[in-house]
């Protein structure tokens, strides 16, 4: 039994540092791939080269997802945002700290540091797994309102535990499950998933504001008529991917505080149908067949104590 236990560890082992493999591949294709853009379209201005790149990136998720499907090729999401921030730190290292200041750097390093550091935490972290149904069959656990769940129903807080079909366990305080960070976000990792997320920003538009000064420098030589080198290259085009990184997680960051200030997961703004303290019953009207359903939180509490109960909610 012991041999075959270390058998098993030894495949889920080598399993997982092959998918570690080919995320630190297509990383490294990506990147030099998104330095074609400014390479070829270095007249253009940046309003231009952002969008070929977002269109290029597109390209190259869907060569991703055709490798995996056809060619049963997977990588490790979590890897991949790892090595994209190894690699961004690499350019800076190499070639974008000799053009900027000391603090500057200092205070870059310590970012991206931070980051690595926050990337661990949550990829090990406990979202808030309920151990006790988490035995649960998945044929069981498809349905969210079985009878095991109908046995948590009468608690406030145990109708916040919601079931998560990557994780195969249930979750309490389920957000959603993220597949960058590995993890599912819930009520015991809900503010460091906080956290990470706006030190992506903040690390992103930094290395931004460095880049565009490298850049705007090298485009003026540019217009004298000198061909651009690769590392100019990697720098305006991670620049770039930095910036398409930045729109997205900004809309997203917006979301998230959206729903902390309302105390709502996204799970159960998505699903509200699904849970029956969202929904209050409308009556049947004369001429309509059934009854309707009309949204409502029972858990809006008002912004202030909302976020103090975010806060907390780690406790």
């Amino acid at each position: 039994m012991l041999v075959l236990d270390d058998q098993k560890s030894m495949r889920i082992s080598l399993k997982l540092i092959g998918r570690c493999m080919i995320s630190c591949i297509f990383v490294f294709l990506t990147q030099f791939a998104l330095s074609i853009v400014p390479r070829f379209f270095a007249a253009s201005s940046l309003l231009i080269q952002l969008p070929l790149s977002a269109l290029l990136l597109l390209v190259l998720l869907g060569t991703g997802r055709c490798c995996r499907r056809f060619l049963g090729v997977y990588a490790s999401a979590p890897a991949f945002v790892f090595f994209n921030l190894l690699f961004i730190w690499g350019v800076y290292i190499v070639i974008l700290r000799k053009v900027i200041s000391p603090l500057m750097g200092i205070v870059l390093n310590g970012e991206v540091v931070m980051l690595i550091i926050g990337l661990y935490s949550i990829l090990s972290s406990d979202p808030g797994f309920v151990t006790s149904r988490s035995s649960c069959s998945d044929n069981h656990a498809e349905d969210s309102f079985s009878e095991d769940e109908a046995h948590f129903e009468g608690s406030f807080s145990s109708r916040r535990v919601r079931y998560c079909k990557s994780c195969k366990a249930y979750v309490k305080g389920f957000d959603h499950h993220c597949p960058a960070f590995g993890n599912c976000i819930g009520q015991k990792n809900h503010v460091l998933f906080m956290v990470l997320l706006i030190g992506f920003v903040i690390t992103e538009a930094s290395y931004i504001m460095d880049s565009f000064k490298f850049a705007t420098k090298f485009q003026k030589m540019d217009e004298t008529g000198q061909e651009t080198s690769l590392s100019e290259n990697l720098v305006i085009s991670t620049m770039l991917f930095c910036l398409l990184q930045v729109l997205w997680q900004g809309v997203f960051l917006t979301w998230h505080i959206y729903c902390v200030c309302v105390n709502i997961r996204t799970d159960e703004w998505i699903n509200w149908k699904k849970y029956p303290e969202f929904q209050i019953i409308i009556p049947t009207q004369p001429g309509l067949s059934s009854e309707g359903r009309r949204f409502r939180n029972p858990y809006n509490k008002g912004v202030f104590c909302n976020m103090k109960d975010f806060l907390a909610s780690e406790e």
